[in-house]
């Protein structure tokens, strides 16, 4: 599948939005990509993850783990696209990311963490100590969109790159502007 395409896909079901955006790292943002639009069809959701899917197809791994809550339905469409488990992380009463709900990571299974978006890589790295901290070993990162710019230190595989501008908040030009911003997504930020 091509990446017009899969802007198309994403454009079709209002994912792609602009504006003044406080991404989950705290960062600023003229743009965000809201993958609940798109992973509300599953057929949708199953085009443009299948991108993904043959990306990954051939890592060696044995689970996929999708930190909640953007990454539960990609984990759910890439474990069924790649025949293998799928499972989510979510966070405890106190904040921490944990795997519950009888979930369980086999010490030295080889896992595939999935996003929806991944941008710094914050949910991914928290996902990442909690399956270490259960003896397994993190392949990789597969998602719907990589804004990540390559700054992970762990392969990171998409449907799509976007190169999307992120501000700090200091030096967000459309708070300058007097433009107040949006938090879209399911972090809260302290």
């Amino acid at each position: 599948m091509t990446d017009e395409r899969n802007i198309e896909i994403l454009k079709e079901s209002g994912a792609l939005l602009e504006g003044h955006f406080l991404l989950s790292s705290g960062k600023h943002s003229n743009r965000y990509v809201q993958c609940a639009k798109v992973l509300r069809f599953p057929d949708k959701a199953e085009e443009i993850l299948k991108t993904t899917a043959d990306k990954v197809r051939n890592l060696d791994i044995d689970i996929v783990v999708g930190p909640a809550m953007g990454g539960i339905i990609v984990a759910y469409e890439l474990g069924r696209q790649l025949g293998k488990e799928a499972i989510f992380a979510e966070r405890d009463d106190d904040g921490k990311m944990s795997i519950r709900r009888g979930f369980t990571i086999k010490p030295g299974a080889k896992v595939l963490i999935t996003e929806d978006v991944v941008t710094t890589g914050k949910s991914s790295m928290e996902v990442k100590e909690v399956v270490e901290a259960m003896g397994g070993k993190v392949v990789a990162i597969a998602c719907l969109a990589d804004r990540s710019a390559g700054k992970i230190d762990l392969p990171v595989y998409g449907a799509i790159k976007l190169d999307i501008a992120v501000y700090d908040p200091e030096d967000c030009p459309l708070c300058k502007q007097g433009i107040p911003y949006e938090k879209p997504g399911s972090r809260k930020i302290k």
